[in-house]
Order: structure tokens, then sequence, then C-alpha cells
């Protein structure tokens, strides 16, 4: 069931036309459990090694997610009212591997009332964390693999509704 999930959502984001940027061997001691794959289940297949350096552009990592984000107002204006007041969107995204982790992100810490700057500190690193150990590390009493799970789920159906006329 579990991959089945991971399947459709690469192959939902593959097909959006989002660049797969920010491809990297995931070391060791990452325990990419459940809680752990959101680099695999949001703009990633399982098979990334394979594309890791036919997908980097002119663009860096960072502007990336940024442009996706100055080319979907719809997406970026549903993002910034998950975040505080005031906080830019821009800057928020930046440093996120691909678009589906960062939107995940603001989805956990806006239902845990997780501090977005504290989760992105977290799952940037160093030493970067999965969105689970971050949800972990951050509120110990969450369930992180569901939590984890349920943002992942909200982050597709934002960008597939953002992609919508």
């Amino acid at each position: 069931m579990r991959v089945r999930l991971v399947l459709s959502i690469a192959c939902s984001v593959a097909l959006l036309g989002i660049p797969l940027y920010a491809q990297h061997g995931h070391g060791g001691g990452s325990g990419a459990g459940a809680s752990g794959s959101m680099g695999h289940s949001m703009g990633q297949p399982s098979n990334s090694n394979s594309h890791a350096n036919s997908s980097k552009g002119t663009r860096s990592k960072e502007s990336s997610v940024s442009d996706r984000l100055e080319d979907n107002t719809k997406l970026a204006s549903k993002l910034q009212s998950l975040l505080p007041a005031g906080t830019d969107l821009q800057k928020a995204a930046s440093g996120f591997k691909n678009l589906g982790q960062f939107v995940a992100a603001v989805h956990v810490s806006h239902n845990l009332g997780i501090p977005f700057d504290q989760l992105k500190a977290k799952m940037i690193g160093p030493p970067k964390e999965s969105l689970g150990k971050a949800i972990q590390a951050l509120n110990p009493t969450a369930n992180a693999k569901k939590e984890a799970s349920k943002a992942e789920k909200q982050a597709k159906q934002d960008m597939d509704d953002s992609t919508k006329s």
C-alpha cells in the first residue's frame, strides 16, 4: 500500500512537469523508513540515482522551488495562507530539494503548530533530516509517520489543485 502511494505521488508530480532537482544519494544512518520517505514520495522516483546528473539545470536548488512558486500563483497563495503573516514565501522555500517537500513542510507546520523556521532548519540541515524525523524531534508526542503521510497527501492535493483551471 505504501509503495503504491509513493509511486502514485511520484508519477503525479512527474506528470505536472516539476523538474527533479537536488537528486542525491541518501547517506547511511538516515533510517529511510516510513517516516523518512519524503525524498522519494514528493518529486523523486525510487530510481533517482539514475537521473542524478541528467536533471541538473542552470538554476540552483533554491531557485527551482522558488521559481515554481513564482510561476504558480494559485499554489503560492494557498501556502502563504498557511504560514504566519509576513512570511516571505520565496525565502521560506529556499533550501528545499523540491516543491513537494516544501509544500508538505508548510502543511506539517500548520497542522501541528510547529514553527516553520524550526521545521525547515531540521529538514535542510545540516544534518538533513526527513520530514518524519523532523516532526519526531520537534513534537515527540505526535505520530510522525501519520503526520508526514497526511502532509504529503495534502501537498499532492494542493499541487494537483493548483494546476486545474
